[in-house]
């Protein structure tokens, strides 16, 4: 065993370990409390870390909550290159989608698939998204993460799909049609309150899409 190796890659784990717990204190006090009357120190401290910690992450609270989307999207991508080949590319995408889009805290499945707090109902937890999600200061993060999670999930789709992200219009359409997919669904969920699962929205939106958005009212053949 190489004792160099093994140690640079949990000090690795232990970053990420601690960037993940660090977003995910940021989205909780966020929706708790509200976004003025939280701060870096009060994110800091529901870690256990010091203020000089969270900024070796992240500039900004608005950047922390948004690297949860970024996450997201890359473990998708990482998803859709490790599905089976013999998948249609749409199949494919939906399963990769499905299969990583989950607002649980790693490891805490004392959480439904929103993410919301035991002691957090669900009207309360998609009331605080709506108005953390509504803040001037989240647009251009989320602007942010949102290029960045397209370009890779393109790069992902061009791989499989034997096209070139540079020069075919495919694979950019599909990241971008999925990106698209995502936001509409979470927007819609914090706008109902949560009135549907957030797991049959997302398969009702990427189905709407891999069939072609059919007009609804036609009935299906």
């Amino acid at each position: 065993m190489d004792i160099g190796q093994d140690g640079a890659g949990l000090r690795e784990r232990k970053k990420q370990q601690t960037r993940i717990a660090l977003s995910w204190a940021a989205i909780r006090l966020t929706v708790e409390r509200g976004w003025d009357n939280v701060r870096v120190e009060d994110i800091a401290a529901e870690v256990g870390v010091s203020p000089r910690t969270f900024n070796n992450y992240f500039s900004s609270k608005a950047e922390a909550i948004a690297s949860r989307h970024l996450d997201r999207a890359r473990l998708i991508a990482e998803e859709l290159r490790a599905r089976p080949a013999s998948e249609p590319i749409w199949e494919a995408v939906v399963n990769a989608v499905t299969a990583r889009f989950d607002m649980r805290e790693d490891g805490d499945r004392a959480k439904d698939d929103t993410g919301a707090l035991p002691n957090v109902s669900r009207d309360q937890w998609a009331a605080g998204l709506r108005v953390m999600l509504a803040e001037p200061a989240m647009h251009g993060e989320f602007l942010k993460a949102g290029a960045i999670a397209e370009a890779e999930l393109a790069a992902a789709v061009a791989e499989r799909t034997g096209t070139d992200v540079v020069r075919d219009l495919y694979p950019r359409l599909v990241a971008a049609a999925v990106g698209a997919a995502l936001g509409v669904v979470m927007d819609h969920w914090v706008r109902t309150n949560g009135s549907a699962p957030l797991m049959s929205l997302l398969h009702d939106a990427l189905g709407r899409i891999s069939a072609g958005l059919p007009d609804p009212r036609t009935p299906p053949a």
